[in-house]
């Protein structure tokens, strides 16, 4: 139900068509996470954390959705090349510190002290958004779940940005002039619902993020990095003993076992 309301204020915001207009939308959806996580945080800790009844090692068969869901956080790779070419002062994405290596280690930094902590609060019962776990009758534990939901909102137009622009790309040049805004449109409109029907289909959150994770991510992420790594150095410089195309090949195979193992467990737990 909730779905269907908000709909039409995606299609609406997702017909945005440049990226640097899109920022603040951006913006404001890590605003709202900040806060959600200060205020999940406050939940967290209050109270005391014990480790009678919690396991500290998954079992073996829980590791192939463990490491799917670990790559799914890399969800923003793929704005990663889109983003240097937008920015006034490309030279400043990349190095030290940064804006990727920056925000890298923040994300990491937020992944790993709500893991640690949301365990060591919830256990077993721990759900596959964090924010199931509050409690249901309390405002603020409200507002936290408002705040996620406003910052996926809002964070949805610059996901959806790659994906409509390298598909557009391909379709654009076969369409009449005459009707192309209107094909735009309706194109947009389209990926916008298909989207939020998955999401309406599946209601297993934490086995569809491992699926996601595990078929899109390991080869977006670092299948296809490593592959055109190996392609642009091949012949040149490989460095000494070749320790590139190693290093590659490592990832590669770290990236098919994720694949493979990932989307089986995934699978599992969704059927």
């Amino acid at each position: 139900m909730y779905m269907v309301i908000i709909l039409p204020l995606l299609i609406l915001i997702c017909q945005v068509r440049e990226l640097k207009y899109l920022v603040p939308f951006s913006m404001l959806a890590n605003i709202f996470l900040v806060i959600s996580f200060a205020i999940t945080l406050y939940y967290m800790f209050n109270g005391s954390f014990t480790m009678e009844g919690k396991n500290l090692m998954a079992p073996i068969s829980r590791i192939p959705l463990f490491l799917s869901t670990v790559v799914f956080a890399m969800e923003g790779i793929g704005l990663v090349m889109p983003v240097e070419n937008n920015m006034k002062k490309p030279h400043h994405f990349l190095g030290c510190p940064g804006v990727l290596n920056t925000a890298m280690a923040t994300v990491v930094v937020l992944y790993g002290v709500i893991g640690f902590f949301g365990y060591l609060k919830y256990g077993e019962a721990t759900e596959g958004s964090i924010t199931y776990n509050l409690p249901v009758d309390e405002i603020l534990a409200q507002v936290v779940k408002a705040l996620v939901a406003l910052a996926i909102f809002f964070s949805y137009t610059i996901q959806f940005f790659v994906a409509y622009d390298i598909t557009w790309r391909n379709i654009s040049p076969k369409l009449p002039n005459r009707y192309y805004n209107i094909f735009q449109i309706t194109f947009r409109s389209l990926i916008v619902c298909g989207t939020v029907g998955i999401a309406a289909a599946v209601p297993n959150l934490e086995a569809i993020i491992g699926l996601v994770g595990a078929i899109c991510f390991s080869m977006l992420g670092f299948f296809i990095p490593a592959a055109i790594d190996i392609a642009v150095n091949w012949g040149n410089d490989l460095g000494c003993g070749k320790w590139k195309l190693w290093k590659n090949c490592i990832i590669m195979i770290f990236s098919l076992v994720t694949l493979v193992s990932g989307s089986w467990q995934s699978l599992m737990e969704i059927f």
